[in-house]
């Protein structure tokens, strides 16, 4: 349930469950402690005690981190409230600065140091026939910078120029297809799901760069309007 991984130099929480997957990823002392699985609707019962069961494992209080950070989104809208609303009490509790980190950058960050690629193109299955969708480059920081926007389109309206790289993401799982015309992106079926893991390096640049929020400037990235989804009649 604990794996050591690339250490940085300060100490941090990090947890994301804006999707199907739950995970977290603990730094403090040059010891990192990781969890990861896939257990859908099971999110807002397992990541406090997950939470606990990492501090307990490095020996160490909440007060004794730097900076805790979040997944953002995109994904699904409860999941999504869940690693804001987590992060914000737990940094509210020890007036911890906060860091969010797009989920489709995570799977980015995963893929360039995992495989080396430097140009990926990630995709989360949106449901309602449509796909979250981003491409992000690596930067002179080693980190996946995003290019142009994050956007959640239907798998055939996606147009891209000139693409080179690798695909990542349930997206693509989902529907292969839609990169039919680009033969020079290959898919990479073992990453399919944002992990809390890859968020290091940017929590760590963003850090050292003074690019931290409070909790109450920490906001969630939906990329689709609650307006576009059907609501029961006489609901808001």
């Amino acid at each position: 349930m604990s794996n050591q991984m690339n250490a940085t130099p300060i100490n941090f929480l990090a947890l994301d469950a804006s999707t199907e997957a739950l995970s977290l990823v603990l730094n403090y002392n040059g010891q990192t402690f990781h969890h990861f699985e896939e257990c859908p609707q099971q999110h807002s019962q397992k990541i406090l005690p997950l939470v606990d069961e990492l501090l307990s494992k490095a020996n160490c209080r909440l007060n004794d981190l730097d900076v805790i950070g979040f997944g953002q989104g995109p994904g699904s809208f409860t999941g999504v409230r869940i690693s804001v609303a987590i992060a914000q009490g737990l940094a509210y509790a020890c007036k911890l600065p906060l860091v969010g980190v797009s989920t489709l950058q995570m799977m980015a960050q995963q893929t360039h140091q995992q495989t080396g690629d430097k140009s990926v193109y990630c995709a989360i299955d949106a449901r309602m026939g449509e796909i979250y969708f981003a491409h992000y480059m690596l930067n002179d920081e080693s980190l996946m910078v995003l290019q142009g926007e994050e956007q959640v389109l239907k798998p055939d309206a996606l147009i891209l120029d000139n693409p080179e790289g690798t695909a990542v993401g349930t997206g693509w799982k989902t529907y292969p297809n839609a990169l039919d015309n680009y033969t020079n992106i290959t898919i990479n079926n073992a990453i399919t799901l944002p992990d809390a893991g890859f968020m290091v390096a940017h929590i760590d640049y963003a850090f050292a760069n003074h690019h931290t929020v409070s909790p109450a400037q920490a906001q969630p990235k939906y990329v689709r309007d609650t307006v576009t989804w059907k609501k029961l009649p006489g609901r808001e």
